[in-house]
C-alpha cells in the first residue's frame, strides 16, 4: 500500500502540500487531478523521492520499484527499440551474462529467470509498444538523435511502460501524443496489473482507466472512488452540502453579533453576551470548496463576411521544395467548426500553418476573403512569452495603437485583471500563460482561430470553459487536438490527414476511435456539396451546436439534481446526519422536497435523451 502521511512540503516560502495524508491500496488506479499550480506534480515528485518533504513522509513496500519519465529525453545514436530493450535492466544484465557464463548450473538459473520474465518475448512487446506509440517498423530503427524531444519523449514512454514497474507515476502522458497514441495508451493503461498513479486532465482517460480520483486543492487531497464523472457528482454533492452549512454558519454568526451589540453594555445581560462572544470567537469559518473566478475565455465577436472565408483548389503544401500534402480542395465558411484527425506526422500542423498563411502552396489555388483575419495557437507562442515581462505589457506591446482601457479589456476577457494582470509571465502556470497566448491571438476579433493543441496544460475546468468559449464565438474555427471530448462537443466537421491529402471524414468521433481500435472500418469519403446545399448545411451545423449546449445543460442539471436526491435520501435515513439545510426540517416537508427534485431530475435526464436523439438524427 502507498501512504501519504501528513505531507507538508513548502516551496519558495509558499505551503504547496499542508498535512496532505491518503492510503492507496495495491493495483489501484488513481488520477491525480487538481487545478493548474495546486502542486500536483510537487506531489508526485515527493513520491519519486525527489522533493523531501518538511513534514510527514511516504510509505510503501520494500522493494516497490518505481517507475517515472526523466525530465530530459533519451538521446544519442540507439534506436528507439534497442532504447526499450534496454529499460529492462534485469532482462539485459542476465542476457549479458548469459553469453559468456561457463558455468553450467549458473547458466540454468539465468535461462530459469529469464523464463520467468518473459525475457524471450521481450523483443516483441518492445516493438507492440513502439508501434502503439506511433513509431512504424522503420522509425523503430532510426537513432534517437534523428527525432524531435517530443518523438524522444514518446521513447521515454515506452521504455517506462516495458519495465512495467510496481507502482507506475504518470504527469500528463498524452501531452506529446497524437488522439491515436492517447487512444492506444489508454488501452493499454486500462489492463495494467500494478498500481498507478497518473495526473491528467483528460476527461475520457480519467474516466476509461483510472477507478480513484485523488484530488489535490489548497494543500489538502481527497479521495473519491470511480472515475472523473463519478467525482464531478460526488463534488457537486459536497459542494451543496458545504455550501448549505455555510448559510447556517453564516446565520448563526449574524445572530451572535447582534445578541453582543444589544447586550453587552447592560449589567444583567453582559456576562451572556461575554460567553456569546467566545462562542463567535470559537467558530471556525466552513472552507468553500475553492473558486478560481479569474478562470475566462471570452472570444470577441468578429465583423460579418460573406463565405467563404478560404478555398483550397488542389493545392500543394510542404517544405524545402517537398510537398507534404497534395491535391486539396478544403473550403471555410464563416460558421465552420472543423476538426483536424489523423497521426502526428500525417500533416496536420502542415494543413494548419497554409491556412494560417504561415505557408504558400506549392501548386494549385488558395483564395481567401480580403478582409479576414485569422488566430493561430500553438504550443510554440505559449514558450516564446517573455518571463520577465507582466501580461499587461505583453497586450501593450500586441495591442499599441489601443487606448489603455482596450487593453485591460482583452485581458479581462482571459482573467487577468487586478494584479494578475502585473504578474510576471514566469511566475504563472503553464494554463495562465496558455491562456494569456490565446488573449493574444484574438486581440483583433479574427473570423478564424486555428487552435493546434490548445488543450496542453489546461486543466479540466480551464478545458470546460474553453469548450463554451468557442461554442459562443460568432467565427469560423479549426481545431488539432488529442482530447476527443474536445473535438465531441465542439467540431461539427471532421478532415482526415493521411495518405498525403486531406478528405471529409463521413463517421463521427466515435466512428474515428472505433476505426482506430479496431472495432470498425474507415467510412466512405463524403460526397463534394453542391453550392445549393451549403446554406442548409452552415443551418445543420448551427442546430448541432445549439444541441450539444442544451445537452450539456441538462447534463449538468441532471447532475445537480442527482446529488441533492442523494443528500435528501440520506435526512429522510439518517435525520442525526443530515446536512445542514435539511437540520430541523420535518419529515413531511422533506418528503415533497425529495419528490420535486426526483421530479425535475426525470425531466432533466428526459431532456437530455431527447436532445441527444435529435443530435443522432441530424447525424443520421
Amino acid at each position: 500500500m502507498l501512504k501519504i502521511n501528513g505531507l507538508t512540503v513548502r516551496l519558495g516560502g509558499r505551503t504547496i502540500l499542508d498535512r496532505a495524508s491518503a492510503a492507496i491500496p495495491p493495483g489501484t488506479h488513481v488520477g491525480l487531478i487538481g487545478r493548474n499550480g495546486a502542486g500536483k506534480s510537487t506531489l508526485m515528485k515527493a513520491i519519486i523521492g525527489l522533493i523531501d518533504p518538511d513534514e510527514g513522509s511516504i510509505e510503501m513496500p520494500r522493494r516497490t520499484r518505481l517507475g517515472y519519465i526523466a525530465q530530459e529525453a533519451p538521446a544519442g545514436v540507439a534506436t528507439p527499440f534497442e532504447t526499450v530493450l534496454a529499460a529492462d535492466s534485469e532482462r539485459a544484465c542476465l542476457m549479458a551474462e548469459a553469453e559468456s557464463c561457463s558455468d553450467p548450473h549458473r547458466l540454468g538459473d539465468i535461462h530459469d529467470r529469464l523464463l520467468a520474465i518473459d525475457a524471450y518475448t521481450a523483443p516483441a512487446r518492445a516493438a507492440r509498444i513502439l508501434l502503439g506509440l506511433g513509431f512504424d517498423e522503420e522509425m523503430q530503427g532510426r537513432p534517437l538523435d534523428s527525432y524531435s524531444g517530443g518523438w524522444r519523449m514518446r521513447v521515454a514512454l515506452a521504455a517506462l511502460l516495458f519495465s512495467k514497474p510496481d507502482l507506475l507515476l504518470l504527469d500528463e502522458p498524452s501531452n506529446h501524443l497524437d488522439l491515436e497514441a492517447t487512444l492506444w495508451l489508454e488501452n493499454f493503461l486500462k489492463s495494467y496489473a500494478g498500481t498507478l498513479v497518473v495526473i491528467s486532465h483528460e476527461r475520457d482517460l480519467l474516466n476509461n482507466v483510472v477507478d480513484t480520483i485523488l484530488h489535490l486543492e489548497r494543500g489538502k487531497i481527497t479521495l473519491y472512488s470511480g472515475g472523473y464523472d463519478s467525482f464531478e457528482r460526488q463534488r457537486a454533492e459536497r459542494a451543496a452540502q458545504i455550501a448549505a452549512a455555510q448559510a447556517t454558519q453564516d446565520a448563526q454568526r449574524a445572530r451572535l453579533q447582534d445578541y453582543i451589540a444589544r447586550n453587552s453594555a447592560r449589567a444583567s445581560t453582559a456576562k451572556q453576551a461575554q460567553s456569546r462572544a467566545k462562542m463567535l470567537a470559537k467558530m471556525q469559518p466552513i472552507a468553500a470548496l475553492a473558486d478560481d473566478p479569474s478562470l475566462s475565455f471570452d472570444f470577441p465577436s468578429p465583423s460579418k463576411l460573406r463565405p467563404p472565408l478560404i478555398t483550397l483548389d488542389m493545392a500543394s503544401v510542404g517544405y524545402d521544395e517537398t510537398p507534404v500534402l497534395r491535391r486539396l480542395n478544403l473550403r471555410v465558411d464563416p460558421d465552420d467548426r472543423i476538426a483536424l484527425l489523423g497521426r502526428n506526422g500525417n500533416g496536420k500542423t502542415t494543413l494548419a500553418r497554409l491556412l494560417a498563411a504561415q505557408l504558400l502552396p506549392m501548386d494549385g489555388g488558395i483564395t481567401k476573403s480580403g478582409k479576414m483575419r485569422v488566430g493561430y495557437f500553438t504550443q510554440y507562442q505559449v514558450e516564446e512569452l517573455h518571463g520577465d515581462d507582466t501580461p499587461l505589457q505583453h497586450m501593450t506591446r500586441a495591442m499599441s495603437d489601443n487606448t489603455p482601457g482596450a487593453v485591460r479589456a482583452q485581458l479581462g476577457r482571459f482573467g487577468f485583471s487586478g494584479d494578475k494582470a502585473t504578474t510576471l509571465v514566469g511566475k504563472l502556470s503553464g494554463g495562465e500563460r496558455a491562456r494569456l497566448a490565446l488573449a493574444l491571438i484574438t486581440r483583433d476579433a479574427p473570423h478564424l482561430l486555428i487552435l493546434d493543441e490548445p488543450t496542453n496544460h489546461l486543466d479540466v475546468d480551464s478545458r470546460e470553459a474553453l469548450v463554451q468559449a468557442l461554442n459562443g464565438y460568432e467565427g469560423a474555427v479549426i481545431i488539432v487536438s488529442h482530447d476527443r471530448h474536445m473535438i465531441e462537443l465542439t467540431a461539427d466537421r471532421l478532415v482526415l490527414v493521411e495518405n498525403g491529402g486531406a478528405t471529409e471524414y463521413a463517421g463521427s468521433v466515435h466512428d474515428y476511435i472505433d476505426f482506430i481500435l479496431g472495432r470498425g472500418t474507415l467510412p466512405a469519403e463524403k460526397p463534394k456539396q453542391q453550392r445549393h446545399d451549403r446554406k442548409a448545411a452552415a443551418k445543420a451545423r448551427e442546430d448541432a451546436r445549439a444541441l450539444k449546449r442544451a445537452a450539456a445543460e441538462a447534463e449538468a442539471a441532471s447532475a445537480r439534481l442527482a446529488a441533492q436526491c442523494a443528500a435528501l435520501d440520506r435526512a429522510l435515513v439518517d435525520p442525526t446526519n443530515a446536512a445542514a439545510e435539511f437540520a430541523n426540517v420535518p419529515m413531511s416537508e422533506l418528503s415533497k422536497r425529495r419528490a420535486q427534485a426526483a421530479s425535475e431530475l426525470q425531466a432533466a435526464e428526459a431532456r437530455w435523451l431527447e436532445v441527444n436523439e435529435q443530435l443522432d438524427r441530424l447525424a443520421a
